[in-house]
């Protein structure tokens, strides 16, 4: 059932067209990935969506009573509200009313024998009652604190602009709505809380539409991928894996009909220049047609960031790290902590935000000086970091003139140069745009090119911190490629794992500020080692069967039924859950039925959860009595 439908829609920033005439529509339980290389407008187009931005022309149709919930790349609250009251902020009645429900709570707190108050409180919570509106109280409180948030009565403007993130994440999450559109939503969020809302979007309600770098998450949140390529919109059914299987065979038959094309626009031509003798009418025709033919464009030219950049020449001594300490306001952010680096090493860095990566990072880089400890830096050692911000950048410098300030010209492992033109291009500046400002470019453009401001100055360590932000999947994809031929040594920070798993083969866990451990392999061989120890805990924690005075000589008769059925019910459920994926491909391009499979296969592999864990407590009560 459609929700939401846009017709003609174009686009255009001075004399640049992001996107002319696209029409699409968006249907009820929807999960949409939008992709595209930085630039091409995405982030305008959910803009659009949202009505937070005006449309050159086109329409966008949808019921009266159509709601959106929108989280922006970078959120707009009021730095002077609190927590919950930026949360529940919106004119729908519940959030009226939820609102209100914790201002009186505030005030009973500091005034809990006021009669008047405490008539307020019951009128409120008769209103709640109304409006069953408790499980939206919890729902909320429950979100922000998965997110990382805690004490809710915090004011906007005492938080970070990470934490601020998260608090618009969860505004758009517990708002009503008929469409989440979501600009970036892992920006900021720890693996864990990355986790947990790959598990939540599937139940949404609405529709969603969303733009994120995070492949895994794509993989697992959608069923329909929109790409914008170049002002066009190309639309695949199924998640981010099943796109990139479709787009090579959509650009294999678009080579083909491009190659048929220039076979029939050659021929005639030949006929034309021969003279062939026609009536004149029909002459006219032909080249008419011929000239059409001529101006016939084919989006086959595939843009990359292929290079070879070359490196400075790098040591057997790299970095060397013993006992370096670091506080903040007496809070041990980095503690003792040692480290040998050797060339060619590819180490990620991981943790809860806030607990040290960061800092670490800048350590090595030599901008922040540690309170103890000591630090040896290889005299052949050249950084290249790559930071979380680009402040650094002077917006009012043209595109080549940022570079060209870096180098005019660097070198190729072959012994060859490229020009900052040439690089620029490379990275899909092309040279008309090379003298546009900065300050015109989009967020994701800014991104690139100080991405490769950093690595034209040939660095033989790369210090890296969270690359992926804010980058499209193509230039990540690309620079996965540059790094795995890389010569020199990769540091980097990221909460991406699809990145984490091509990129690093070895992790900086940081477990709490101060606590770190190591982890030789990948992110997702770390998670898998994780899983399989706290699942040997949880076996070894779960309390022993409170025993009688006289020992339990057999299962009463309740529990012997249960034990002789649980294995075949386990069985039972695992080959639903079986039946139910397949279900779900079968579904193909029917959103409703793949979204109510889903939904069965999540209920399903809780309840196998469930019978798992009761299968082991019974197990060990037999065991016991066979003793």
């Amino acid at each position: 059932m459609e929700i939401l439908s846009i017709e003609n829609l174009t686009k255009s920033y001075g004399d640049k067209i992001l996107f002319d005439n696209l029409s699409f529509s968006i249907a009820k339980q929807e999960r949409i990935g939008l992709v595209g290389v930085n630039g091409t407008g995405k982030s305008s187009l959910l803009k659009i969506l949202a009505g937070e931005e005006d449309r050159d022309s086109g329409s966008i149709t949808h019921a009266k009573d159509f709601t959106i919930a929108y989280l922006a790349q970078e959120p707009d609250l009021a730095e002077q509200k609190k927590i919950l009251d930026e949360i529940y902020s919106g004119d729908a009645e519940i959030m009226v009313a939820l609102r209100q429900y914790e201002q009186v709570l505030l005030d009973l707190t500091t005034n809990p024998d006021d009669p008047k108050i405490q008539d307020r409180f019951l009128q409120q919570q008769q209103k709640m009652d109304q409006l069953e509106a408790w499980d939206a109280n919890t729902t909320a409180k429950t979100i922000l604190t998965k997110l990382g948030i805690t004490g809710f009565d915090q004011k906007i403007a005492n938080l970070s602009g990470g934490q601020k993130k998260r608090v618009a994440l969860a505004k758009a999450l517990i708002q009503p709505a008929d469409l989440l559109i979501l600009d970036e939503p892992t920006n900021h969020l720890d693996h864990p809380a990355i986790e947990w809302l790959e598990q939540y979007l599937p139940k949404y309600q609405g529709s969603i539409i969303l733009v994120t770098h995070d492949r895994y998450f794509l993989n697992r949140v959608t069923n329909r991928i929109y790409e914008l390529d170049k002002g066009n919109l190309y639309t695949y059914i199924g998640n981010y894996q099943t796109y990139l299987e479709k787009k090579e065979e959509r650009m294999q038959l678009e080579q083909q009909n491009e190659q048929k094309h220039a076979n029939t626009l050659k021929r005639e031509l030949a006929w034309l220049r021969r003279g062939a003798k026609a009536r004149s009418t029909k002459q006219k025709a032909r080249i008419d047609r011929v000239e059409e033919m001529k101006e016939k464009k084919f989006n086959t030219k595939s843009e990359s960031l292929e290079f070879q950049v070359g490196s400075k020449r790098l040591g057997k001594s790299v970095i060397e790290l013993n006992n370096i300490t670091k506080a903040y306001q007496g809070l041990r952010v980095v503690d003792q902590f040692d480290l040998l680096v050797k060339p060619e090493d590819r180490i990620g860095i991981v943790g809860a935000n806030g607990s040290g990566k960061t800092t670490l990072l800048n350590i090595i880089a030599g901008r922040i000086t540690p309170d103890d400890g000591e630090m040896e830096i290889g005299s052949t050692v050249h950084f290249g970091y790559y930071t979380q911000d680009h402040r650094e950048m002077d917006e009012e410098l043209r595109i080549i003139d940022y570079i060209r300030k870096t180098a005019e010209v660097i070198h190729t492992k072959d012994g060859g140069t490229i020009t900052a033109e040439q690089m620029l291009e490379r990275f899909l500046f092309p040279r008309a745009q090379q003298w546009t400002y900065i300050s015109r470019l989009s967020g994701g453009e800014k991104r690139r090119l100080y991405l490769l401001q950093v690595l034209m100055q040939e660095p033989n360590v790369l210090l890296l911190d969270e690359p992926t932000n804010d980058l499209d999947t193509q230039t990540l994809a690309i620079l996965e490629d540059y790094l795995d031929a890389f010569p020199g040594v990769v540091i980097t920070v990221s909460h991406d794992r699809y990145f984490l798993d091509r990129v690093v083969d070895q992790l900086i866990v940081f477990d709490a500020p101060g606590k770190t451990n190591n982890f030789f392999g990948n992110y997702t061989e770390y998670l898998a080692k994780t899983i399989q120890q706290e699942s040997k805990q949880k076996v070894i924690a779960k309390p022993k069967p409170v025993e009688s005075k006289s020992k339990r000589k057999k299962l009463s008769y309740k529990e012997q039924k249960e034990w002789e059925q649980i294995e075949d019910q386990i069985a039972e459920l695992e080959a639903k859950i079986e039946a139910t994926k397949i279900a779900i491909i079968e579904a193909g391009s029917d959103s409703e039925k793949v979204q109510s499979n889903y939904q069965k296969q999540l209920e399903l592999e809780t309840a196998l959860e469930e019978k798992m864990e009761r299968w082991e407590t019974l197990s060990l009560l037999v065991e016991e009595l066979e003793k």
